[in-house]
C-alpha cells in the first residue's frame, strides 16, 4: 500500500465489510482450508469398498539346491531287479527247465544292476534361474475393521464441519476487526472536528482580546492567556490530526486500499436497548461459531476414543488375485488379522483418548463461562453508554450556555478571561466526550454481538429507528 491517500474514495461500513471478506487473505485462506476439509471428507466415503490393484511383478531368481537321490535308487534297484528276476523265472517256467538252474543268471544280473545303479550319486545338486514378468489384478475388501472405518469416516466429516465453523469465526474476527478499524476513523474525525472548533474559537477570543488589550480594557497578562489557551489548541488539534493520519492508514491497510479517506457511516447510539440480556445469556451456545467448534472438538475427542478401542479388534478383509499371463492361475481367500504385541501400549492409549475428551467438555464449560462474563460486561457498557450520551446533550446545551454568558462578563469587565477558557474547554471537551462515548457504544455493542455470534448483524444497528448519529456522514 502506499502512503500516499490521493484520488479521494468515499466508504460506508457495508462496503467496507463486503469488500474485506471477499478480498482479504484472511478470508483466502480460511475458504481454501474449509474447501479443503469438504474434499477430504469426500475422500474417505469410499472406505470399506472393495480396493481393487493393478500390479506388475518383473523379477529374476537364482535357486540351488541339493536333492538326495538314495531313496530313488534303492527303490530303482530294486523295481529293476524285481522285474527282471519275475522274467527269468517265468522263462525258466516255461521252458521246463530244473527249479534253481537260473539263480546263477539272477545272481549276476543282481549285481550288473546294483553296479550300475551305484554310479549314480547320492546327491545331485539342482540350479534354477528365470526371468520373469507377471502382471496380476488383485482385490482386497475389509469385512471387519472393529469400527475403525467407521471412525475415520466420522473424523473426517467433523473436521470438515469444524472447518466451516472455524471460517465463520474468523469472519467475525474480521468483522469486528473492521468495526474497530472503521469507527477509529471515524472517532478520530469528531475529535479533530472538536480540536478545530477549539482552536477557532481559541484564535477568535484571542483575537478579540488583543483589540481590548489595546483599547486598555484588559491587561497583557490576560491578553497572554488567551495566547497560550490558543497554543495549547493548535497543539490538541495537531495531535487529533496525527492520530487520524494513523486510523486512515490502518484501515487502508486492512481493506488493502491507499485511497480511502471518507467514510459515510458515522458513529452512533441506539435509543432502544440491545436484546435483553438474559435472552442472550440463554441463546449463545445455538449461535457462537466458538461454542459450536469446541462442541465439535468434544465429538472429535469421543470419535478418538472409538478409534483407538477399534485397535484393539480382530480384521477380516477377503482377498483375491488373478495372473493376466498365459497360466491365468487364480487365488481367493478369506484372511484374519489379530494383533498379539506390537510394542504400543494400546490400554494407555484408549485411556489418554478418554481423558482427552474429559478435557474437551472442561474447556468447552470454561468457555462458555467467559463468554457469559463478556455478554453481560458488554451489555452494560452499551446500556451506560446509552444513558452518558442523553446526559451528555444535556450538558453540551449548559456548557454552550455557560461559554455566551461568560463570554458576555468578561467584554462587561465582569468575568474573567480564565473563566472563558474553562468554559470554551468544557465545551469542547464535551464534544470530544460525545464522540468517545458513542465509540465505546460502537464498541461494546460489537463485542456483545461478537460474544453471542451474531456480528454479522451489526449493520441492522447502524439503520434502527431511533437511532441518533454522531458528525455529519451518514449512508
Amino acid at each position: 500500500m502506499t502512503n500516499a491517500l490521493c484520488h479521494a474514495q468515499s466508504l460506508s461500513f457495508q462496503e467496507a465489510e463486503t469488500q474485506l471478506l471477499q478480498s482479504s487473505y484472511s478470508s483466502q485462506a480460511f475458504n481454501s482450508l474449509q474447501q479443503a476439509a469438504a474434499l477430504e471428507a469426500e475422500a474417505v466415503k469410499g472406505l470399506g469398498l472393495p480396493r481393487v490393484d493393478l500390479n506388475v511383478r518383473a523379477y529374476a531368481f537364482h535357486s540351488e539346491v541339493d536333492v538326495p537321490l538314495k531313496q530313488f535308487k534303492n527303490n530303482l534297484e530294486s523295481t529293476l531287479s524285481q522285474g527282471i528276476n519275475g522274467q527269468i523265472n517265468q522263462w525258466e517256467s516255461n521252458a521246463g527247465l530244473p527249479s534253481g538252474i537260473t539263480d546263477p543268471l539272477q545272481t549276476g544280473v543282481n549285481n550288473t544292476i546294483h553296479s550300475g545303479i551305484g554310479l549314480i550319486p547320492d546327491t545331485s545338486n539342482v540350479i534354477l534361474e528365470d526371468q520373469v514378468i507377471r502382471p496380476t489384478v488383485s482385490v482386497m475388501m475389509p469385512l471387519y475393521t472393529g469400527g475403525l472405518t467407521n471412525s475415520v469416516k466420522e473424523i473426517a466429516k467433523i473436521e470438515s464441519g469444524r472447518s466451516q465453523l472455524s471460517n465463520q469465526q474468523q469472519q467475525d474476527t474480521q468483522r469486528f476487526e473492521l468495526i474497530q478499524s472503521y469507527f477509529n476513523v471515524q472517532l478520530q474525525k469528531e475529535l479533530q472536528a472538536a480540536a478545530q472548533f477549539n482552536l477557532n474559537a481559541m484564535q477568535q477570543h484571542y483575537r478579540n482580546a488583543l483589540k481590548l488589550e489595546q483599547q486598555g480594557f484588559i491587561s497583557k497578562g490576560q491578553r497572554m492567556q488567551f495566547e497560550v489557551a490558543r497554543n495549547n489548541a493548535e497543539r490538541g488539534y495537531q495531535n487529533t490530526q496525527a492520530n487520524l493520519n494513523a486510523a486512515l492508514f490502518q484501515l487502508n491497510n486492512l481493506l488493502q486500499q491507499s485511497q480511502i479517506t471518507e467514510l459515510t457511516t458515522p458513529l452512533f447510539v441506539n435509543r432502544a436497548e440491545p436484546n435483553n440480556v438474559n435472552t442472550l445469556l440463554n441463546t449463545f451456545k445455538e449461535s457462537s461459531p466458538l461454542v459450536k467448534k469446541m462442541q465439535m472438538d468434544t465429538e472429535l475427542a469421543k470419535a478418538n476414543v472409538k478409534a483407538q478401542q477399534a485397535t484393539k479388534k480382530p480384521n477380516v478383509f477377503a482377498f483375491g488375485e488373478y495372473s493376466l499371463d498365459e497360466k491365468e492361475n487364480w487365488i481367493v481367500g478369506v484372511a484374519a488379522r489379530y494383533n498379539l504385541f506390537s510394542g504400543l501400549d494400546k490400554n494407555k492409549n484408549i485411556q489418554a483418548a478418554e481423558l482427552k475428551r474429559y478435557a474437551s467438555e472442561l474447556m468447552t464449560a470454561r468457555t462458555q463461562q467467559e463468554i457469559e462474563s463478556l455478554i453481560y460486561k458488554a451489555y452494560s457498557e452499551a446500556i451506560s453508554a446509552q444513558q452518558s450520551d442523553v446526559l451528555l446533550q444535556q450538558n453540551l446545551k449548559a456548557a454552550q450556555e455557560n461559554l455566551r454568558i461568560q463570554e458576555i462578563s468578561f467584554k462587561e469587565d465582569v468575568g474573567t478571561a480564565s473563566q472563558v477558557i474553562d468554559a470554551q474547554n468544557i465545551l469542547s471537551g464535551l464534544k470530544a466526550e460525545t464522540a468517545l462515548n458513542a465509540y465505546k457504544y460502537v464498541m461494546s455493542l460489537a463485542t456483545l454481538l461478537q460474544s453471542h455470534g451474531t456480528i454479522r448483524d451489526f449493520p441492522r444497528y447502524i439503520h434502527q429507528i431511533n437511532t441518533r448519529y454522531i458528525g455529519a456522514a451518514h449512508d
